[in-house]
């Protein structure tokens, strides 16, 4: 039983047994730093089955805590809220039982799976910031609900067919004059999304030229040659045309070489793979279905829709009246052919920009329809966009942030900060290039990754790689710092290694205040996890380890380790700043952000 428990059940039993009334539950929250306390019971809910003081109830209930459960030693009431205080036994003796720290918090997985879907990129143009953001949150939400115990199938749909893949085919059919990756020596995303903004610039001059004729704009887009002709190409291509095809397949094989190579930078990787081409057909079938069940219903001209009036949405086309599929046909079969490729999956997390929130609503709600049961675990990870100091980016105009040199850029202005603090010049110049790496990796990652999802982020790279304040880099020197301790301390021997063969020599230990706050902090990680995982929010994570690495830079500036008065704290302090280092190790993992051993 956790302490919680322990204190929920004789709260509930201080109040059945002073006042004669039962409550359902009891409301915890974190001690304010003005008081003293470890927890706090807030005890206005309880007034509305408790007529009375708000301070006398809290008195009456601390005092029967004090009286039964062994953990508390003593309280404070303010207001309505009864601040309790812990012993040292009872923190010492949850650190002392930690056996292995390096995998604290963690769960082992078990047979429920989910999958989680991010990236979901176009093949006509290389990853942009955009692509960052949307690949960092699926990615560490998948590392996450691994870590609270769920089995996880990390996947994307690649968006590799349309007119807008054909408008990077034909700009370079009829510029390109035969370029390669290896002709140019680009990447070959970056030479497709090239020809994509070609495509545009010259669209945009016959658009120009045709309104110059007298054309209105909405018709000189529509008559320009060249979107004209990149219809035609996207119709042969839907007939099977041979060449078509071969260019297509050509161009494509170019940036998947582009993407995987941008994946491996990032550091991020996936399980599998679906390719719009192969799914843009799949759902027929179960519109079929539906029509027989009345999910679906036909018009008139033959279309078939889904009414959703009931469910405050309106009617949603799932087939056009000439029978061909659209996106939520699509979507539809995915869906659910992904749970076919992988029974055991029991939901599913959609990493999509919050523009295409209502699009998940009618997917939800017509896979709830068809009758299965996984869909009621489905759920949209909506976020906002990413901007820069110089406004919203465009990638068909070519102001795209490309992910790539953004990550180069990171590693850049991590080593002129690096070499203006003057921290490695002992590294030799392969250890800076690796290092540099990994803090404008950390930067980049832990910047996006600590505001919630949901916010629109406002982008500055040279704040997140300040060295102070509430950055990757920060949280990563710390590390750094810890790994340092940790090194000198072995020579205290093993209490001060490992924490599980030095317990019974902790266990009359008196703990400094600013020792207490740290293992309650650490105390507080494995519920992290879980409210991440259940919230789908990275934020969590981040700005739990901040406050952890906040918490012991406090420590470590004002109690001393090596100085201590016995070897008893050195060995204690020692072992505290290691499990410290090992739960940033796994929280940073979570986010997939490397950390440093030497900074």
């Amino acid at each position: 039983m956790t302490l919680h428990d322990t204190l929920s059940l004789k709260t509930k039993e201080a109040i059945s047994s002073i006042y004669s009334a039962t409550i359902e539950t009891v409301e915890f929250q974190a001690t304010r730093k003005e008081f003293e306390g470890d927890i706090t019971i807030v005890v206005f809910p309880m007034l509305r089955v408790v007529k009375g003081n708000p301070l006398q109830i809290g008195e009456a209930i601390g005092n029967y805590l004090l009286e039964n459960v062994q953990a508390v030693v003593r309280f404070n009431v303010v207001k309505g809220f009864l601040n309790v205080v812990l012993s040292d036994a009872y923190f010492l003796d949850f650190f002392g039982n930690v056996p292995d720290w390096s995998t604290f918090g963690t769960k082992p997985q078990g047979d429920e799976a989910m999958m989680v879907e991010y990236a979901s990129p176009n093949t006509n143009k290389p990853l942009h910031l955009g692509h960052v953001r949307n690949v960092l949150l699926g990615y560490s939400v998948a590392n996450i609900v691994k870590a609270a115990g769920k089995k996880v199938y990390k996947t994307q749909i690649i968006n590799d067919r349309g007119i807008h893949i054909c408008k990077s085919m034909l700009a370079w059919e009829r510029y390109g004059d035969g370029e390669t990756p290896e002709s140019t020596g680009l990447k070959g995303d970056k030479l497709v999304g090239n020809y994509y903004v070609k495509f545009d610039q010259e669209y945009k001059k016959e658009i120009a030229a045709l309104e110059a004729e007298g054309k209105t704009t909405d018709e000189a887009k529509a008559e320009a040659p060249l979107i004209l002709q990149a219809q035609v190409m996207l119709r042969k291509w839907e007939a099977g045309d041979t060449a078509v095809v071969d260019l297509w397949k050509m161009m494509n094989e170019w940036v998947y070489k582009g993407f995987d190579a941008t994946y491996k930078a990032i550091g991020v990787d996936f399980d599998s793979y679906y390719y719009e081409s192969k799914t843009y057909l799949l759902g027929k079938e179960f519109i079929a279905e539906g029509l027989e069940s009345d999910v679906f219903f036909r018009k008139e001209d033959g279309s078939v829709w889904c009414d959703l009036t009931a469910e405050g949405l309106d009617e949603k086309i799932v087939l056009r009246s000439d029978g061909t599929a659209v996106y939520m046909t699509q979507d539809i079969g995915t869906a659910i052919q992904r749970v076919k490729d992988h029974p055991d999956v029991n939901g599913m997390i959609y990493t999509v920009g919050n523009e295409q929130e209502y699009h998940f609503q009618v997917l939800f709600l017509i896979l709830k329809k068809l009758g299965f049961e996984w869909a009621k675990n489905l759920f949209h990870l909506s976020y906002g966009m990413v901007d820069l100091p110089s406004g919203k980016m465009k990638s068909r105009e070519g102001t795209v942030v490309d992910a790539d040199d953004l990550i180069a850029e990171m590693a850049a202005t991590a080593r002129a900060i690096s070499e203006d603090l003057g921290k490695i010049d002992d590294f030799s110049e392969e250890e800076k290039t690796e290092l540099n790496h990994t803090i404008g990796l950390g930067a980049l990652k832990y910047y996006i990754l600590k505001v919630d999802p949901k916010k629109r982020i406002l982008f500055n790279p040279e704040e997140s790689v300040d060295f102070q304040g509430n950055t990757g880099p920060f949280i990563q020197y710390t590390y750094a710092r810890i790994q340092s301790i940790v090194r000198k301390g072995a020579s205290y021997g093993p209490a001060a290694i490992r924490t599980a063969e030095g317990a019974d020599g902790f266990e009359n230990y008196t703990l400094e205040p600013k020792e207490k706050e740290v293992v309650k902090l650490l105390q507080q990680f494995p519920n992290a996890i879980e409210v991440a995982a259940a919230n789908y929010s990275p934020a969590i994570i981040a700005n739990y380890t901040y406050e952890l690495v906040k918490e012991f830079n406090s420590f470590y500036q004002n109690v001393p380790i090596f100085a201590a008065d016995s070897e008893k704290d050195i060995q204690f302090r020692v072992a505290l700043s290691g499990a410290v280092g090992d739960v940033i190790k796994t929280a940073f993992g979570l986010l997939g952000i490397d950390v440093p051993d030497r900074m």
